[in-house]
């Protein structure tokens, strides 16, 4: 969603923070009709310190959509959300954005994709020109030249030119040069790229690319128009009793916690995906991982921060549910059976810092912030085992403490001090940590597991050399690494 006319930030960037740096701090859910599909579309944040609630985001997804910046390729982010694609066998499809600006040559992206990645690109459109020479794209696959007009905030959709590449027009639309190059680009790709194949791109080893400029909305209409064609429907989901096929009875699970989406209700939403069957407001469910019955009253979509009630949703959809403290990531609630889900990706934190609260009568304020923020996986909290009070936080880079902090000030009203330390690796301990200690910090993660922090790799080794009675893993045994 490009920012409206006027605006810096885009519909899906509702946080403050968000709005005043430029970028998308939290995964939001959209949904939006398109050429008469229901398409379910969750937003997760570009930048480099994402935080562990965008993996679990895209537990929920059927496919992905792949977001290069033209001048800079794939990025040190993409690849850690390719793996988890990769890791769940989900179909991507690519879109190069920015071709407006100053842009690598397309043959080199792909060839970096394909090397770094280890997929099979296949374009389907491809640029004429870059920078203030883009003209727009080629549609390889109808012929047709899809020209680019600058216009402010994407106001314009840009007209489908019918030139195919032997019209003698395509000079005159694109200039003399640009049309030379399209056509022995063409025939390069023509002769020495492998063709589309849907079989392999649902099976997740192709990815089909796209090039435009979403800020000029130019591009984004064509891609969704081939998106709802290519896009695979709802498929079953693994459970502990095997696959959750979409016709079963009714049964979601919780991937997304939220909290304060709005300053009127100051309320924690669950976001769910319907995994199967047909959900109705006011259905009595089962929490499986409690037993506990409930009442699914207060339901509604999403749209960014804006909510309406909702009345019924099907495999796919994605529903809002107000979470008066029962739900947790992973939990499933069903009409039947004791369905529960795998461990959810989790990442490993690479930074820590050090918090203190700096109004110690702002303590019970305090600790509720710090169990929502954590709970929606902005940070990971590690609680020191020899009685100091104030806990550790572990993020994949120092913006998410950032985040942490602002969050607290802003919708907690509660101020701290945060000191990023020397350390920087974690492991959780399978054995006795009780006779470890000389270079590392004992620590306990949020349920109690024994965790030590260490300030550099040869402190880990040296201690793993010493103590082979103790595994040091980079995650709990019952979580996946990603």
């Amino acid at each position: 969603m490009t920012a409206k006319e006027g605006r810096s930030h885009t519909k899906s960037d509702w946080m403050s923070i968000e709005q005043q740096r430029g970028i998308s701090i939290s995964s939001s859910a959209l949904t939006f009709e398109y050429r008469g599909r229901h398409v379910n579309l969750l937003d997760t944040p570009g930048h480099q310190d994402f935080s562990e609630d965008t993996y679990r985001t895209l537990t929920a997804a059927d496919s992905a959509l792949m977001v290069l910046d033209a001048a800079r390729g794939v990025q040190t982010q993409t690849e850690k959300l390719f793996a988890v694609c990769r890791n769940r066998e989900i179909p991507i499809l690519t879109f190069v954005n920015k071709m407006d600006r100053p842009a690598l040559d397309p043959f080199e992206l792909i060839a970096q994709v394909e090397e770094t990645l280890k997929i099979t690109v296949v374009p389907l459109t491809w640029p004429i020109g870059d920078g203030p020479d883009f003209k727009g794209v080629y549609d390889l696959q109808t012929g047709q030249v899809l020209a680019f007009e600058r216009t402010s905030g994407g106001k314009h959709r840009a007209p489908m030119q019918t030139a195919g590449l032997d019209d003698p027009q395509l000079d005159a639309l694109v200039g003399r040069d640009l049309a030379a190059k399209l056509r022995e680009d063409v025939e390069l790709i023509q002769g020495a790229m492998p063709e589309f194949e849907a079989s392999a791109f649902l099976a997740g080893e192709l990815t089909p690319v796209f090039f435009g400029s979403a800020m000029n909305n130019f591009g984004v209409e064509h891609f969704l128009s081939n998106f709802v064609e290519l896009a695979p429907p709802p498929g079953a989901v693994e459970t502990n009793q095997g696959e959750r096929e979409p016709d079963a009875p009714f049964a979601g699970f919780i991937f997304k916690l939220q909290a304060n989406m709005s300053k009127q209700h100051r309320d924690r939403t669950a976001y769910m995906r319907v995994m199967s069957g047909h959900f109705e407001r006011g259905m009595d469910v089962t929490h499986t991982r409690t037993g506990r019955k409930l009442r699914l009253s207060q339901a509604h979509t999403l749209f960014a921060q804006d909510r309406e009630k909702v009345e019924e949703a099907y495999p796919g959809d994605i529903v809002g549910l107000v979470n008066p403290g029962v739900f947790q990531i992973g939990d499933v609630v069903s009409v039947e059976g004791k369905l529960l889900l795998p461990s959810f990706p989790r990442f490993t934190p690479e930074t820590f810092a050090t918090i203190a609260l700096k109004d110690v009568g702002k303590r019970k304020a305090f600790m509720k912030g710090l169990t929502q923020l954590a709970e929606e996986g902005v940070v990971q909290v590690f609680y020191p085992t020899d009685g100091a009070r104030d806990p550790y936080l572990g993020a994949v880079g120092p913006l998410q403490f950032e985040v942490f902090q602002a969050r607290l000030s802003e919708e907690y009203g509660v101020e701290v001090e945060m000191n990023v330390t020397s350390y920087g690796l974690v492991r959780w301990l399978a054995g006795d940590p009780s006779n470890v200690a000389r270079f590392a910090r004992h620590v306990e993660d949020d349920q109690g597991r024994p965790v030590m922090l260490f300030r550099s790799k040869y402190d880990l080794e040296y201690t793993a050399e010493q103590h082979p009675e103790i595994e040091f893993l980079p995650l709990p045994r019952d979580l996946t690494r990603v």
